[in-house]
């Protein structure tokens, strides 16, 4: 279990090498600055930071296939309802190489991802700064999506960037199995959940 920042920030440098450190810094640093323009993240998470959100989002690559964070695996990581960046800035951030997709229609947080792109120099992560609906449909490799809409919904919405081969990381918190018994049988089969490391009584859910 990850139960303080020490904790978490030894997780996250296990999972990226020096530069990717130094970018999710900066990142954290953009996110406090920005927090007291614009209610980003709970002001009581503020000394958290890392355990709450930084790791908390990087334990999703845990959770797929090296295949699928490989140069071979098709097209982007699709992040739903990006809000401030978590979880996406973190994997771009840890994975600069890999395609990623961040959907946020709200003006004010789709202006500050791309400072903070701008700011990481990720130049393979870009914004869609409207709803999912409107987007225009790609095959990704992978969507996660934190705190976005309930599953059932979140899994329609999302379907037309889903293929056979897209892995699917939903952290959930604690109504993960809860949400995740709602589905019809046959899609609730594909599905699984896995303990969060920040929280043990949160969980993903996981298709890998």
């Amino acid at each position: 279990m990850i139960i303080n920042e020490t904790d978490a920030r030894a997780y996250v440098a296990g999972l990226t090498d020096d530069g990717g450190l130094a970018r999710l810094d900066t990142f954290a640093a953009l996110v406090l600055e920005e927090n007291q323009r614009q209610n980003l993240i709970a002001k009581s998470s503020e000394p958290q930071l890392w355990q709450r959100h930084i790791a908390d989002s990087a334990q999703l690559l845990d959770n797929v296939s090296r295949e699928t964070l490989g140069p071979n695996a098709g097209g982007p990581w699709l992040d739903l309802g990006s809000g401030p960046g978590f979880p996406g800035i973190v994997i771009a951030a840890i994975c600069p190489n890999m395609p990623v997709v961040l959907v946020e229609s709200r003006a004010r947080r789709a202006e500050f991802l791309e400072t903070v792109i701008a700011a990481l120099d990720l130049r393979k992560c870009r914004v869609e700064g409207q709803r999912l609906e409107r987007v225009t449909p790609f095959e990704a490799r992978a969507i996660s999506a934190r705190a976005f809409a309930p599953l059932a919904k979140l899994l329609s919405l999302s379907a037309p960037f889903s293929t056979a081969r897209t892995a699917y990381v939903l952290p959930k918190g604690r109504s993960a199995a809860q949400e995740l018994a709602t589905l019809k049988p046959s899609t609730r089969a594909m599905f699984h959940v896995k303990h969060s490391l920040t929280d043990p009584e949160a969980g993903i859910i996981v298709k890998a």
